[in-house]
């Protein structure tokens, strides 16, 4: 490694740049990991970088620490700032002087463009092995904090259909409960956009220490993920630790979906009498349309 490491307050991404011709030959992959696709570096765990260098983790660390970082985890949230681009803690693609018609569109063709990397992204093994999972459950618990809460209220609107106990909770505290309570036949589905909650994954752990099937809706990166027994892995180029989770909530939504539907086939088509029964009880609740 050189001898003159950048400053804190240069950019990181030209930093590495810059320097990439006076580091040895095992940093300078870490380097060009990080280069070929910097937004992806900033959701890797240490270990997944260094797969992605093929060097080990202590020259992951090295590295970081020639850059004036005090490990890792400081070295991902100097690079996530470097690439920010838009207004902090508002969102990525958003300029302070947008108007109402510019940041509308930019929201609408940015969460088009996420959701169709996801789709990209799927693996229908991981949809076909969680559905199968879900519709053996005795019963279904959807677990999601912050963010997430909306998306794990939305999957029991969506399961409470399918005659199976179904419930959702966003409070750490009744989901540590929830979670102890668990055991085999139960299935417990996490979601979480980074998979790195602490409180997320001692849960994950809980509950399948008790026996129940965990599922996460996830990172497939993260320490979540490894805790599962099984994972939809789930990334969008988002990063929700300088903005709003905006495209990240709308796939996971879009992933509860997928899953419902899933279900749905699955109990074949005798079960659409059930479905049809539970639309038709609302037509008395709503005015008729013209």
């Amino acid at each position: 490694m050189a001898d003159n490491p950048g400053r804190r307050d240069d950019n990181l991404l030209e930093q590495i740049q810059n320097r990439l011709e006076s580091l040895n030959k095992s940093e300078r992959k870490v380097a060009e990991a990080i280069l070929k696709d910097p937004s992806a570096a900033t959701r890797y765990s240490i270990a997944a970088l260094a797969r992605a260098a093929d060097v080990s983790e202590p020259t992951v660390n090295r590295f970081c620490r020639g850059f004036s970082a005090t490990g890792f985890p400081d070295f991902k949230i100097r690079l996530a700032q470097s690439i920010a681009t838009g207004t902090p803690y508002v969102g990525q693609d958003i300029e302070p002087d947008d108007s109402p018609a510019e940041y509308g569109e930019k929201i609408m063709l940015s969460t088009i463009a996420n959701l169709d990397k996801a789709r990209q992204a799927l693996d229908p093994q991981a949809i076909a092995t969680v559905v199968d999972y879900l519709i053996q459950a005795k019963q279904i618990a959807f677990f999601g904090m912050g963010g997430s809460a909306s998306v794990a209220l939305d999957a029991q609107h969506k399961f409470f259909r399918f005659n199976i106990p179904v419930t959702s909770y966003d409070d750490a505290l009744m989901q540590r409960m929830v979670a102890a309570g668990s055991g085999v036949g139960d299935a417990i589905v996490l979601i979480s956009f980074t998979g790195r909650t602490r409180e997320t994954v001692e849960i994950a752990h809980l509950a399948r220490a008790n026996g129940a099937t965990v599922i996460g809706i996830t990172n497939p990166e993260s320490p979540l993920a490894e805790a599962c027994t099984a994972v939809v892995g789930v990334t969008a180029p988002e990063d929700t630790e300088v903005y709003m989770p905006m495209s990240s909530r709308i796939i996971h939504l879009t992933v509860i979906d997928i899953l419902a539907t899933g279900v749905t086939l699955k109990r074949g088509p005798d079960f659409l009498d059930h479905l049809k029964k539970i639309k038709e009880s609302l037509k008395a609740t709503r005015f008729p349309q013209n």
